[in-house]
């Protein structure tokens, strides 16, 4: 992880400061609060944190059963691999794992984890279950203001010929392992050049980011992609400039959950 720091290389600390002057505030001066509407604050006390804040626990409570397709992506968050603690546990968590893999079913209980109270999935996974915690209902926002302005599209017999034999042609089993993360390797090596060399704030180390340039024509793309595949030479994709106004989608992400009877690891 990068941080911000002087150009002296020296480490710094940050500062809370008053908007009206700029002078900095103590920490026995600060207090937490939540903005209800612009420019107003409800203070709100540690000791009233306290009072509602919820102990961690190791064990979930699971509330009920559902198919586990009926579960909507969005709703998922951060998995964790569970597994029992002790050997009296272990044949009750084999027993509800094993019966809700013969019905298809996953559970759902409530976990606290970090003092917040989770709602979690539970799912057979291998010899134990995979727990994810799950995104409460006002942390997924719907999609109809993102795709209102999508057109149905009604593409031509040829455009959908010429589209799913690209896709028969690029299909493979999914391999984690084939996507890296450039910009850490990148970042990773720009950290490793310096780290033995003096700092002076100039050296640059830049991900290879796959660049679309401007909008090409989809059925000219297509064409070519399968023709150079058919060739055994890779595309090359002419750019063509597009009179139309350009949109860019927007991601959005939210989260919500709680662990089961004993031991959690987190999922690699």
């Amino acid at each position: 992880m990068s941080h911000d720091q002087p150009r002296d290389g020296k480490p710094d600390q940050a500062a809370h400061c008053r908007c009206r002057d700029g002078e900095p505030v103590d920490r026995d001066d600060q207090i937490k609060g939540c903005e209800v509407t612009k420019d107003e604050l409800v203070p709100i006390e540690a000791d009233e944190l306290s009072e509602i804040a919820l102990e961690s626990t190791h064990t979930i409570n699971i509330e009920a059963f559902c198919k586990r397709e009926e579960v909507d992506e969005r709703y998922l968050d951060k998995p964790y691999y569970l597994a029992a603690e002790d050997k009296v546990s272990r044949e009750a968590f084999a027993v509800i794992r094993d019966a809700m893999k013969k019905k298809g079913m996953a559970g759902l209980g409530r976990l606290v984890i970090y003092k917040r109270e989770r709602v979690v999935l539970l799912e057979p996974y291998g010899k134990g279950l995979l727990a994810t915690l799950l995104r409460y209902q006002d942390e997924v926002r719907s999609p109809t203001a993102y795709f209102e302005d999508m057109p149905d599209g009604k593409p031509t017999d040829e455009m959908r010929a010429l589209a799913e034999e690209l896709i028969a042609r690029s299909t493979k089993t999914f391999d984690p392992s084939k996507f890296e993360d450039r910009y850490e390797e990148a970042l990773i090596t720009l950290v490793k050049g310096k780290a033995s060399k003096p700092s002076k704030g100039k050296g640059r180390a830049k991900a290879e980011a796959s660049n679309t340039g401007n909008v090409v024509n989809l059925m000219e793309a297509l064409k070519r992609s399968i023709d150079s595949e058919k060739a055994g030479s890779p595309a090359k994709p002419s750019a063509r400039k597009s009179s139309g106004s350009k949109r860019t989608a927007t991601a959005s992400k939210q989260p919500a959950s709680k662990p089961a009877p004993r031991k959690v690891r987190k999922a690699a």
